[in-house]
């Protein structure tokens, strides 16, 4: 891959214009990704669905990456990569608005359109963006900047569930109580009416936002991507291969990140749910997707102030996993009625919190960390 232009063509302000708005788009990535956190424990009182059923949410997500996997880079070499990241935005904001009758008609299918909309948007937008985190400024630095952008993307997975809960589940054990003393069906209906109907307003402004940043990318200067081009070196060493199998980098590089996603969403997403089961109250479980993500910052910032300095990728990588397998362990072996109190910060009030927390959850909640380096490294 190379540019047709090269990062030196951009001034510097321009330059830290760029980098803003691929922060912004890592942001939104995190942002719309871990919202589905919050969303399987609303929808699944809203729309009375099981637990199996609930968990469509992340299936009908997270399958329209696969869907759009092939089809974005041939979109992308057609309409280019700046426009790209408008069409990516403006397919999530149609998504978002989807949410809209879904809300009014209380139609789980209609929702999980929605999500399969918002995450073919998303599929294509991270397609276009992530190789500008490489070429927009020096490649000596491009690690350092594809961290920051990892910190960026946590950090509104810390924020996004808190905002979507406050909004969603406020007074979310009154609603339950009114529920379980409903004597017929349409007094039932008309609670779980106006529990679903919570979802419009946060996402209308979702797709406002998302339609207005598709319309901003075209003010910013960056540089072309030449999908064509390739390294000269590159290329002799690979030119006597004639098959994907011939790179065993590559297969086990997406093994490993087809495990590693896997993990990422069952410790983000599960989450809430898993501490729901156990009994813990939703003032505290809905800050569990938070907390996840709040140990994969840690797991990122120490990235950025060890590798390659004081620690090796590969010896990162062999940590992340033993970690992983210590808490997968710890989550499964530890008894459920194993709790404690857990200071923690809601970060829209800065209020201080106790959460009530089982140790199971908190072995969950540290696969964020265990995950953390295994993408950068």
């Amino acid at each position: 891959m190379s540019t047709s232009n090269s990062s030196s063509d951009i001034s510097r302000k321009d330059y830290v214009f760029a980098i803003t708005i691929i922060g912004l788009f890592f942001f939104i990535f995190g942002f719309v990704t871990w919202l589905n956190g919050v969303l399987i424990p609303f929808l699944r009182t809203a729309c009375e669905l099981n637990d199996f059923q609930a968990y469509f949410v992340t299936a009908a997500f997270y399958i329209s990456y696969f869907v759009m996997a092939l089809p974005s880079s041939l979109i992308l070499k057609k309409i280019g990569f700046k426009m790209g990241m408008s069409v990516g935005l403006w397919v999530m904001a149609v998504g978002a608005l989807i949410f809209i009758p879904a809300a009014l008609t209380r139609t789980y299918g209609l929702f999980l359109t929605g999500l399969f909309v918002e995450g073919t948007g998303l599929a294509l937008l991270q397609t276009a963006v992530n190789p500008y985190v490489t070429i927009i400024g020096p490649r000596e630095s491009a690690a350092k900047r594809i961290s920051i952008m990892g910190i960026a993307n946590k950090f509104a997975g810390v924020i996004a569930p808190i905002i979507l809960a406050s909004v969603l589940l406020k007074d979310s054990h009154i609603i339950e109580e009114k529920l379980v003393q409903a004597d017929d069906p349409g007094s039932r209906a008309l609670l779980l009416d106006e529990m679903a109907r919570g979802v419009i307003v946060p996402y209308i402004i979702m797709a406002v936002v998302l339609v207005l940043l598709g319309l901003l990318i075209k003010f910013v200067n960056l540089p072309d991507v030449d999908t064509d081009a390739e390294d000269e070196a590159v290329g002799v060493a690979n030119e006597k291969k004639t098959s994907i199998w011939q790179f065993p980098h590559l297969i086990l590089g997406v093994t490993a990140l087809f495990f590693y996603v896997g993990v990422e969403v069952i410790a983000g997403d599960t989450i809430i749910r898993y501490g729901q089961s156990l009994g813990i109250s939703m003032d505290s479980a809905k800050y569990f997707t938070s907390l996840t993500m709040v140990f994969m910052i840690i797991g990122y910032v120490i990235g950025i102030s060890l590798i390659p300095k004081y620690l090796k990728q590969g010896n990162a990588l062999k940590i992340c996993a033993i970690l992983g397998v210590i808490f997968s362990l710890g989550a499964i072996l530890t008894p459920a009625d194993k709790m404690f109190t857990m200071p923690f910060i809601d970060l829209l009030t800065l209020k201080p919190l106790e959460l009530v927390l089982p140790v199971t959850v908190l072995f969950v909640a540290l696969m964020g960390l265990a995950n953390s380096l295994v993408w950068p490294a």
